[in-house]
């Protein structure tokens, strides 16, 4: 849980250069967390790493209940409802944006927030989008959940003026440190839940594909177009699409959504102590 009983400007100072110090590190992420919580008051955090038409890549959380919902659900396929990911998708730019930013904005399919962020116990959240280049953004969810001890269970316009202030600040630090594609496997996070993703990639697939289609699948789940699996791989562009033909049949699939959502559930089941499977 993130208090920011406002930080004096040493604190700040503190937080930004631990933060520059952690780049490209398993650490940045908890750093940079702590450098939004000297800005602005929050419970909990989600990061995750968006290019348009693709779902968005995990990067880190600091959830304490209810994460499976990140995974099962949001990940899987609500995310094509949030409506700040569908403000993104249609201004294209960097900001803090709250709920009430986009009252007016319609939402496509139901009330996305009675149908997902009361179930997480979040009563308000604040977005931060993050430019890294024109197909790849850093979208940060700062949660306050229900229940907290203090009364402000809103993100104040002043909160929301704060961050902004510090915006091409945040934006310069992700640059620096996710400049390279988005991977689950990554030294990005540290924690068990880092732990639990690189088992997971790992092992996804492992008895029914060869070590090779394994590897292009874990790409593949991470957001990797063919293109972007050959150059990593050094392979050829047809070779990748072959391995991606025999992934679909080996694990009895037929798009890269459900190859996306068969992950999720194995990252689910991989997470879930041996009472739970």
């Amino acid at each position: 849980m993130h208090r920011n009983v406002t930080a004096s400007s040493s604190e700040l100072n503190q937080a930004l250069a631990s933060a520059i110090s952690a780049l490209r590190t398993t650490h940045f992420t908890s750093a940079f967390t702590k450098l939004l919580s000297r800005l602005v008051t929050f419970d909990c955090a989600v990061i995750v790493g968006c290019r348009p038409g693709k779902h968005p890549i995990y990067l880190f959380d600091s959830l304490h209940q209810q994460r499976e919902l990140l995974f099962q659900r949001y990940l899987m396929d609500a995310y094509q409802d949030d409506p700040f990911l569908l403000l993104l998708a249609q201004q294209q730019k960097e900001g803090v944006f709250t709920a009430k930013n986009i009252d007016s904005f319609k939402y496509r399919d139901g009330d996305y927030q009675q149908d997902f962020y009361q179930q997480t116990g979040w009563q308000d959240e604040l977005c931060i989008t993050l430019y890294l280049s024109e197909a790849r953004w850093i979208v940060v969810y700062l949660g306050k959940l229900k229940g907290r001890a203090e009364p402000q269970v809103r993100f104040t316009d002043a909160e929301r003026h704060q961050v902004t202030c510090y915006l091409s600040v945040l934006s310069a630090l992700c640059q620096q440190h996710w400049n390279t594609p988005f991977h689950l496997a990554s030294a990005t996070v540290n924690g068990d839940i880092a732990a639990t993703l690189r088992q997971s990639v790992g092992s996804f697939g492992k008895t029914l594909l060869t070590a090779r289609e394994q590897q292009v699948a874990a790409l593949m789940v991470q957001g990797m177009d063919s293109q972007e699996i050959a150059e990593y791989l050094a392979i050829g562009h047809g070779t990748v699409k072959n391995h991606r033909k025999r992934i679909y049949a080996q694990l009895g699939v037929a798009s890269l959504s459900e190859l996306f959502s068969l992950f999720l559930n194995h990252i689910v089941a991989s997470s879930a102590g041996p009472d739970h499977r």
